[in-house]
């Protein structure tokens, strides 16, 4: 269960970042609230879920997926570049992930 709400927190996290970027700077209303009401969900499920996971574990799939997720909206639909370095990047940042958690699995 802590995989799920772990996965609604990423995925609430990557809603409210891509509602930043329609925000122009908070100056826009609706999706200035969508950013706001978004990271006050995805606070809330990353709490819930550092009752039962490691907050190691927890953070560096949070943080990791959320990233790589974000950098590929930015390149699918945002129009940001999408190269080789980039795409290194977020294979280099998922393979962090799995290391860490490779390299927690132990107590």
């Amino acid at each position: 269960m802590a995989y799920v709400t772990l996965g609604a927190a990423i995925l609430v996290e990557v809603l409210a970042t891509t509602a930043m970027k329609y925000s122009e700077g908070f100056t826009k209303l609706w999706p200035s609230l969508g950013t706001a009401v978004g990271y006050l969900v995805a606070f809330v499920l990353l709490a819930q879920t550092l009752k039962t996971m490691s907050v190691g574990t927890t953070y560096a799939i949070w943080s990791g997926a959320g990233t790589a997720v974000i950098a590929a909206i930015g390149m699918l639909f945002l129009g940001e570049a999408a190269n080789a370095a980039r795409l290194i990047g977020i294979a280099l940042i998922i393979g962090g992930v799995v290391m860490l958690n490779l390299g927690g699995a132990a107590h």
